[in-house]
């Protein structure tokens, strides 16, 4: 667990988890300039430009993630705050960057830690990679999305940083957001979502990788049906999006 991030931490990380992505790249550039060598005029630019294009795209794709997880204030969790004498519900999905840093911050926090990875439903090769670098804690609690095991309002804030994206059926993604509502306090408890969202900031960062991200319609949508009220929608930077959210008082 991570506790003092380190320096190009973060968009290290990202190359290391995802080094087949890099390769296939390297493997198009070259492909690109070597084509090009035995074509002219039209083609010969072709393949130039695509090569130059695929580069480009590699490069701002690197400086974005160093900006968003490294050189921002993101993982300093400005926009969390309070959770002193709370308790908090942390989930994470294979991969927790928070947990450590907000015992850190919080040091009478009353945390708990959950995480719904499941490796024959979430099969990101990079959370795999991640999960051999970065064990979880040993307090972690593995959860199934569907069925959560705590009290329900047990908890006063329920907190996902980066992880429910992960499930990638929107049905299930729903109800784990029921989940969330379910053992959050509903008069007086938070749900706190951060997420990169599929829009035109991220999609100039990541050209495709941006539709790994939902858009902001789809995350509306979820949280409607989950029976949640979005209270606030805050930037952390262009590329990040966190959702304050509490219970619209219905059961489900």
């Amino acid at each position: 667990m991570v506790i003092t991030r380190k320096k190009y931490q973060g968009v290290l990380n990202i190359v290391k988890f995802n080094w087949h992505q890099y390769v296939i790249v390297a493997v198009l550039i070259l492909l690109f300039l070597s084509l090009s060598l035995f074509v002219s005029g039209f083609f010969h630019n072709l393949f130039i430009w695509g090569a130059i294009l695929a580069f480009l795209a590699t490069v701002v794709s690197l400086l974005v993630s160093y900006y968003v997880y490294d050189y921002s204030n993101l993982y300093e969790l400005d926009f969390v705050e309070g959770l002193n004498q709370e308790k908090v519900l942390n989930i994470s999905a294979g991969f927790d960057e928070t947990s450590e840093i907000l015992l850190k911050k919080f040091p009478h926090i009353q945390l708990t830690m959950a995480d719904f990875y499941d490796p024959h439903v979430h099969t990101e090769v990079s959370i795999k990679r991640a999960r051999l670098v970065y064990p979880s804690h040993k307090d972690t609690m593995s959860v199934n999305t569907d069925s959560f095991p705590f009290r329900n309002q047990y908890f006063d804030r329920s907190i996902c940083i980066f992880s429910a994206h992960e499930i990638r059926n929107e049905e299930e993604r729903i109800q784990f957001l029921r989940e969330i509502k379910n053992v959050t306090n509903y008069e007086t408890g938070q749900i706190i979502i951060t997420e990169h969202l599929r829009d035109f900031a991220n999609f100039l960062a990541f050209n495709v990788g941006f539709l790994h991200f939902y858009s902001l319609d789809s995350w509306k949508y979820c949280f409607r049906e989950a029976g949640l009220e979005l209270v606030q929608e805050k930037k952390i930077n262009p590329f990040v999006s966190t959702f304050i959210l509490r219970s619209n008082g219905t059961a489900n």
